[in-house]
């Protein structure tokens, strides 16, 4: 069969990744067409246009690109029809897959959804548009089955993506010897992997050095920006700057600075104690804290249902905050446990399974047979 996916960002294509590797596995005869980055290159997948040209963060960062992105939807749509596939395969990157959801539709081409649109954080009304749009739903997190329920719309628990990643890794033993790292305790510094985020927060990540100075702050750098750009970072002992070891970053990691997002959650799993950081455009923000309907926004608390890690947004965000919350989760025992017993509630809601393989198998198989049936637990461990 022939699989058409999307995935808008970085995490998205480690995901979407795993996903086309089974479904090689499950169907034999697999053809994937893409838009995503390497590793979905690299899984097999043939890449149309790489993620790096679609991502962009914040309303008003969005606003000032709609040109761009039109023109990006008009060149999918296109190529989506020049290529028939069978299934259009979207993840996450709500605002672009949509859309594209709504012409695949017209067209006759069955959608599924892998990695829900974080529509229980706002606009919940959009779940009606769902229904009529996606054909099938996979969701990754434990409370977004229940939410759509609510809407009498029936979803696929599939597990998570970030648990099945975690624990494929394979620590590197030699990573502080490779990365000319000493023995010192290592403060994980992730900024994210767009610009504007790094551009909005590693500063101030950076700026809390003096108080900290018997540990080294490793920044996790991934490939989309050049060397050249994360060196203007680097200050030599205090600060280093590794490129694309993120887990193995975590692996050694005593505790950890992190950007809001899919990061927030691999770090809970590595148990890395955390402060989640968030910053963006005032205008978006402003934006944001109107039509955002959830109490937090970290991954770590959303599937806890509680507070389990701290949260600076925004002003909040500022050197003087950040000292503060490092500081009782490195030297407050009890404040370091807390987080750990968190860690531990959030690994039981998320649950064993195997995710991509779960997913593919259920993708295929409904494709194959036309008959969904909602995937149970014990099915899929």
């Amino acid at each position: 069969m022939k699989y058409y996916i999307i995935a808008g960002e970085r995490s998205g294509d480690l995901h979407a990744s795993n996903l086309i590797k089974q479904l090689h596995i499950q169907d034999p005869n697999a053809q994937v067409r893409a838009w995503g980055g390497e590793m979905m290159e690299e899984a097999g997948a043939e890449l149309v246009k790489h993620y790096r040209e679609m991502a962009f963060m914040g309303f008003l960062e969005a606003a000032t690109n709609l040109l761009k992105i039109k023109r990006f939807l008009k060149e999918c749509q296109q190529d989506l029809l020049q290529n028939k596939p069978d299934v259009l395969i979207l993840v996450d990157y709500a605002g672009f897959n949509m859309r594209m959801a709504k012409f695949a539709k017209e067209h006759g081409i069955k959608v599924f959804y892998y990695i829900s649109p974080k529509i229980w954080a706002w606009n919940q009304g959009r779940v009606h548009k769902i229904k009529r749009l996606v054909d099938k739903m996979f969701v990754i997190m434990p409370f977004e089955k229940d939410f759509y329920q609510k809407f009498d719309y029936n979803t696929d628990y599939v597990g998570n993506p970030v648990s099945d990643a975690v624990n494929a890794h394979t620590v590197n033993p030699n990573f502080r010897q490779d990365n000319g790292l000493d023995d010192r305790p290592i403060i994980a510094v992730l900024p994210g992997s767009r610009q504007q985020e790094v551009e909005n927060i590693l500063y101030i990540m950076l700026s809390i050095l003096p108080p900290f100075q018997d540990y080294q702050f490793v920044v996790a750098a991934v490939g989309n920006f050049s060397r050249e750009y994360y060196e203007n970072f680097n200050r030599e002992p205090f600060i280093k700057i590794v490129y694309d070891q993120t887990y193995d970053i975590l692996a050694h990691a005593d505790a950890a600075l992190v950007t809001s997002g899919t990061a927030t959650l691999e770090t809970a799993l590595f148990n890395v104690p955390q402060v989640v950081c968030y910053r963006t455009s005032n205008i978006s923000y402003l934006i944001a804290k109107a039509v955002i309907k959830v109490d937090y926004i970290s991954l770590v608390n959303l599937i806890a249902g509680r507070k389990v890690v701290p949260e600076l947004i925004q002003g909040d965000m500022n050197a003087q905050n950040l000292v503060r919350e490092l500081k009782n989760i490195l030297e407050n025992p009890a404040g370091r446990q807390e987080q750990l017993l968190g860690y531990k509630q959030v690994k039981e809601l998320i649950g064993d399974f195997n995710t991509s393989e779960t997913a593919a198998k259920l993708m295929v198989e409904y494709l194959q047979e036309g008959q969904p049936q909602p995937v149970r637990k014990k099915d899929a461990v």
